[in-house]
């Protein structure tokens, strides 16, 4: 078949279309969740740079595999590409309408401007003694008699991280409810609240509901988090809650409960989950490729960051904890010499990027030299996403992982117990190891 790409876009009539698998939603459907980043990636040699794929709910979503059209999707008009409406019909009943996540047009702008100071530059860099401390209070608990999933672990040390850093909760009883009660709240999180079509309540014990109940009892805690806060009025202290009760609108105005409700509860999902799932995913890779664990060590024994660096670039290359980020055009555009009509979801499959030959030569092999330079191209990476709308967070949870793969890697030697690769599962709307990152200590280095 000729490949889409072959054809120049000025040569396209109106009204032709990007190719589309005649396959079944169903077995696509199938297909995907067996195997996500295969699943892309193959898509991708077969049809080019752009195509068409239909799934049971959503139906003729167009992906952009090419970094000139991540360019074109990143850099359009964000009234035109609207990301949040794209990611309101999966995530408003977690996150909420007042959600930078669900946001457009000015209110995105003006709740983007708010979030941006307390995750970047020194202010991140403040958070590091917090991180370290979880991450060898946890380490200290791990068994040195028996095989343990790495992932649970990871989770473990960035909600606490999320807890301090940014609720600024403090006392262990405290901790402990909001730990339980997020616990609760990210199990009910499943397909039923990202596919509209399945959020029916029948009832009580209906998944619906357990879900709606979750979610009521997490922002009750949350909303008396706020008032204590505000009734506290402590200036000296710097988690990203108190930062934000601080913050003003471009119009004076502070942001309201609800707004600040729906932000934690972003940061949340993404800074716990997320970033917990990229460092399993790191250690998985690291522990079957020795060359690589062995370079990484001796870096991070001498002091030295970059290759540390580019190992984490690198990990989140070759396992992207989402595979792709979405925009809903709200008016007709032409995107790769075709026309698409207002209404179509049209999103950069990280994933299918991720895995081209010719942008990353050797896809499947884990190289972090490929970003030794300290580079990482603004259309051909885009774990983070990309334009007005990359993650508020992508310097924090970089930052995050720089500090807690660099203690484990001082702190221990763990082995991987099967020496095949995990299998790429999917859990809700990330990927994640098949098996948690198995692991067993061998030693403990201090």
């Amino acid at each position: 078949m000729e490949n889409a790409a072959a054809t120049h876009p000025l040569t396209r009539p109106a009204d032709a279309k990007p190719p589309e698998s005649r396959m079944p939603a169903v077995a696509r459907a199938v297909l995907y969740a067996r195997d996500p980043i295969g699943f892309y990636s193959r898509l991708q040699r077969r049809y080019g740079d752009i195509f068409v794929v239909s799934f049971p709910y959503f139906k003729r979503v167009v992906y952009v595999t090419s970094p000139e059209l991540v360019k074109e999707v990143f850099t359009g008009r964000p009234a035109q590409f609207r990301a949040g409406e794209a990611n309101a019909t999966v995530l408003e009943p977690a996150v909420g309408p007042s959600s930078v996540l669900t946001l457009d047009g000015d209110e995105h702008m003006r709740q983007r401007k708010v979030l941006l100071p307390p995750f970047h530059g020194e202010r991140v860099r403040a958070y590091g003694e917090t991180i370290r401390d979880a991450i060898d209070r946890d380490v200290d608990t791990w068994p040195e008699d028996r095989q343990f999933s790495l992932r649970p672990r990871m989770q473990a040390v960035t909600l606490e991280v999320i807890l301090r850093a940014v609720f600024g909760i403090r006392g262990a009883e405290r901790e402990r409810r909001a730990a339980e009660l997020i616990g609760e709240f990210a199990h009910r999180s499943d397909l039923i609240t990202t596919i509209p079509g399945l959020r029916r309540d029948f009832g009580s014990w209906s998944p619906w509901a357990k879900f709606k109940r979750a979610r009521t009892a997490l922002d009750a805690f949350i909303y008396e988090e706020i008032a204590d806060r505000r009734a506290e009025g402590d200036a000296e202290r710097e988690d990203v809650l108190s930062l934000l009760l601080a913050a003003k609108h471009d119009d004076g105005s502070p942001m309201s409960d609800r707004e600040l409700r729906d932000e934690l509860v972003t940061i949340l999902g993404a800074g716990h989950e997320t970033t917990a799932t990229a460092l399993a995913w790191a250690m998985e890779r690291l522990l079957r490729t020795p060359r690589v664990m062995t370079k990484l060590r001796e870096s991070v024994d001498a002091g030295e960051d970059e290759y540390l660096d580019a190992t984490i670039k690198e990990a989140l290359r070759s396992r992207p904890v989402i595979v792709d980020v979405a925009r809903k055009l709200s008016d007709p555009a032409v995107i790769g010499g075709y026309h698409l009509p207002a209404g179509t979801f049209v999103l950069p499959a990280i994933a299918a990027l991720h895995y081209r030959e010719d942008l990353f030569p050797e896809p499947f092999e884990f190289r972090p030299e490929r970003f030794l330079d300290g580079k990482a191209d603004t259309y051909t990476w885009i774990p983070f996403g990309g334009g007005v709308r990359r993650c508020v967070g992508a310097a924090f949870a970089q930052y995050e992982m720089r500090v807690i793969l660099k203690a484990i890697i001082e702190r221990t030697e763990l082995r991987a117990p099967d020496p095949e690769p995990e299998k790429v599962k999917l859990r809700n709307v990330t990927l994640a190891p098949g098996k948690g990152t198995r692991v067993e200590l061998v030693a403990r280095r201090a």
